[in-house]
């Protein structure tokens, strides 16, 4: 069995702990003979989220040369508790919530900030997204769903909820150890278990900081246990935490039906940007047809949203319509014509790669929003150009430069908010006449 978790006392030996010697109780006031004057004091509810995580923090902040420099490293950054505030305010009061419900330490709370520095849209060079950092593979085993509209690994509800039952199994199976269900986290639960059967073969420690590790993993534990620190003690670290509201920050709604983001929005009275913030797992431009659909909507905007969902018709919502494909046609030639995207059609009609026939019947999109904008804004049909990203550009630059919004653009080659665009990367644009 591992030695003593991190939840204990620093492996102190039973018979070296010191138990203080009982107070002498005094006597109550009643047993004195006189009544108190002054009611007991009214607990203020707990009004800054950072105040209330750090007061249920119990780990130990082992003053070892890793964490301080964890630490030092975050207090060199100038502006990331700025950043990671300003992210962490929805999402997580949710994650908090989640944590503690589960009777689970407070200080888990925070990974997704040593994961993704709070970022949903946040990819890994293999691949690891969302808030968790998830591996594909991963979370198939742990049954998210993702397809061709929608991946579980980003979603804030669902890759939190696998996170944290495949964090807690990897407790149990370290024997209640946290520190290394953590390490298993980063690096693997075989890599993890392989570290401990070399070093009980040498008949060295197998607690986590005696293990040999890859550096990811040696520095993933301590820079948990650094930004614990900081927000459980700021004071001592002479940090000023910026305000981080402990209230909820969005609520589940039903969308009754297949529907575009951008109109959900329109909706709800919210920016689409802050939609897609909320419900990054939302990969298109609308949400997965045939299926139940939730949307997540800051709280004020439910009430809104629900009675604007109330009065759609079937016209306001997502439509299909049956095309015969003709001789010539192609996929791409058929998405141009009808200004919609070629994987859609690929996943919509079960297409392998770009073989079609003549005869054969698509189903295609009509009606939303995303493709249409320009037309609807302007009267015209938008026509299509194909544009290669350059060094430098941005999603600002090139929205600027062709008079389109940064949501189009989003939403036309299916891109994450929060992505770099790579110099040479081919954007999809449809332009009015205006737009140059």
């Amino acid at each position: 069995m591992p030695p003593e978790t991190v939840a204990g006392k620093g492996g102190t030996p039973p018979e070296q702990q010191v138990t203080p010697p009982a107070k002498k109780k005094k006597p109550s006031l009643a047993k004195r003979g006189k009544a108190p004057d002054v009611a007991p004091p009214v607990e203020e509810p707990v009004t800054d989220l950072w105040l209330r995580l750090g007061d249920q923090f119990s780990w130990e902040h082992p003053e070892n040369s890793q964490v301080t420099q964890a630490r030092e490293s975050f207090l060199r950054q100038d502006t990331y508790l700025d950043v990671v505030t300003e992210r962490s305010a929805l999402y997580l009061y949710y994650i908090a919530g989640e944590v503690e419900a589960r009777g689970m330490p407070a200080e888990i709370a925070l990974l997704p900030l040593v994961e993704s520095t709070m970022d949903p849209f946040a990819r890994s060079p293999d691949h690891a997204v969302g808030l968790w950092q998830i591996m594909p593979a991963t979370g198939r085993h742990l049954g998210l769903t993702s397809n061709w509209w929608y991946d579980g690994r980003k979603d804030v509800r669902a890759s939190t909820e696998v996170a944290l039952d495949y964090l807690e199994s990897l407790q149990a199976d370290f024997d209640g150890d946290w520190l290394l269900a953590l390490a298993a986290y980063n690096s693997g639960k075989g890599r993890v278990s392989r570290a401990i059967s070399r070093n009980q073969s040498q008949g060295k420690p197998t607690d986590y900081w005696s293990l040999s590790l890859p550096r990811e993993t040696r520095q993933y534990v301590p820079k948990l246990l650094a930004l614990s620190s900081i927000i459980s003690d700021p004071e001592r670290y002479d940090v000023t935490l910026p305000s981080l509201p402990n209230d909820p920050a969005f609520v589940v709604a039903d969308t009754g039906g297949q529907i575009e983001l951008s109109r959900a929005a329109e909706l709800a009275g919210v920016d689409e940007s802050l939609l897609r913030a909320l419900n990054p797992g939302q990969l298109r431009w609308a949400t997965a047809p045939n299926q139940l659909q939730e949307l997540l909507l800051p709280p004020e905007a439910a009430p809104r949203f629900a009675a604007g969902v109330a009065e759609l018709g079937d016209e306001d919502r997502v439509q299909w319509q049956h095309y015969r494909i003709e001789r010539g046609d192609s996929l791409i030639r058929i998405a141009r014509k009808f200004n919609t995207e070629v994987g859609l059609l690929r996943e919509v009609n079960k297409v392998r790669g770009n073989l079609i026939r003549a005869g054969d019947t698509l189903l295609i999109p009509r009606g939303n929003q995303w493709a249409g904008s320009l037309a609807l804004r302007g009267g015209a049909t938008p026509r299509s150009h194909d544009y290669r990203v350059r060094q430098g550009d941005s999603l600002y630059r090139i929205a600027g430069r062709f008079k389109v919004s940064i949501a189009d653009i989003i939403s036309w080659n299916s891109l994450d908010p929060g992505a770099y665009l790579q110099p040479g990367q081919q954007l999809t644009l449809y332009l009015s006449d205006e737009s140059g």
